[in-house]
């Protein structure tokens, strides 16, 4: 179900990081205004709080942020965007972040094309109205509804801009499965492990008609697992804590936070 590559180098020099900072400032009071109604940052000291600074500094550097269907993004919508994507990664560093360069914003829900085999084999083209979407190698797309909605007003287990960049994360080995690139520290088995009781005991439950534990869009297939668990992770962490511990303490090697 899951299976590991070598980790990624994370860091780059400081003369690179404070030149990017002089050239790009975010203004004082747009990143008060902004950050003081994201609530999922109350947990971060004024260290974290400077170092998410210049994260979102780099990421709207380096990615394009444009809206869809008629929808105008402005420099708050921007921030936000930013914000949230990067908080996942604080302590991983700015190149799992690499690799793509573009966040599509539409104004709600979107509609998608899929092309889908049915029990017969043969296929159909289904489309979906989805709050975002990821692509290994493209861009983010995302509702801004969804987005200002969990930024400003969040709900336990979700939040679509985390959701998708742990789709990003996931595909740094190559491949959404479910299995991100460990630190060199974490165990590969412990991991296989914990995910995959958390991920058969969520089926059972829905096979038994039983309320689950999280979100039962996690149960799709071992890539939405992972990137629901970790919208619990940053939004609802005693959720894990309770019914997943060893889930918990797993995610919390590889993101390298403590959320609870």
């Amino acid at each position: 179900m899951f299976n590991q590559k070598h980790p990624i180098p994370t860091l780059i020099p400081r003369w690179r990081l404070r030149r990017l900072i002089k050239k790009h400032p975010i203004a004082h009071h747009l990143w008060k205004s902004v950050t003081r109604r994201i609530r999922l940052l109350d947990r971060l000291d004024s260290v974290e709080r400077a170092q998410l600074r210049a994260m979102v500094i780099w990421f709207l550097a380096h990615k394009t942020i444009w809206g869809a269907d008629g929808l105008t993004v402005t420099a708050q919508m921007k921030l936000v965007v930013a914000t949230l994507a990067c908080l996942p990664v604080l302590k991983l560093g700015f190149s799992y972040l690499d690799g793509w360069s573009e966040v599509i914003l539409y104004p709600g829900a979107f509609r998608v094309s899929h092309a889908r085999s049915d029990e017969f084999g043969l296929v159909h083209d289904q489309a979906d109205a989805l709050s975002g979407e990821s692509w290994l190698h493209g861009p983010l797309v995302l509702s801004w509804e969804d987005v200002r909605q969990n930024a400003f007003r969040p709900q336990s287990g979700r939040n679509v801009v985390i959701h998708e960049i742990a789709h990003k994360l996931d595909g740094l080995n190559g491949a959404m499965n479910g299995m991100p690139p460990l630190h060199r520290t974490m165990i590969r088995e412990n991991w296989t492990q914990s995910f995959t009781a958390a991920f058969q005991h969520l089926q059972q439950q829905l096979a038994a008609g039983q309320q689950p534990d999280i979100n039962p869009y996690a149960a799709t297939d071992p890539a939405e697992f992972f990137a629901v668990v970790s919208e619990y992770f940053f939004t609802a962490p005693q959720v894990l804590v309770r019914h997943h511990p060893e889930l918990y303490r797993q995610l919390a090697g590889f993101y390298r936070q403590q959320t609870k």
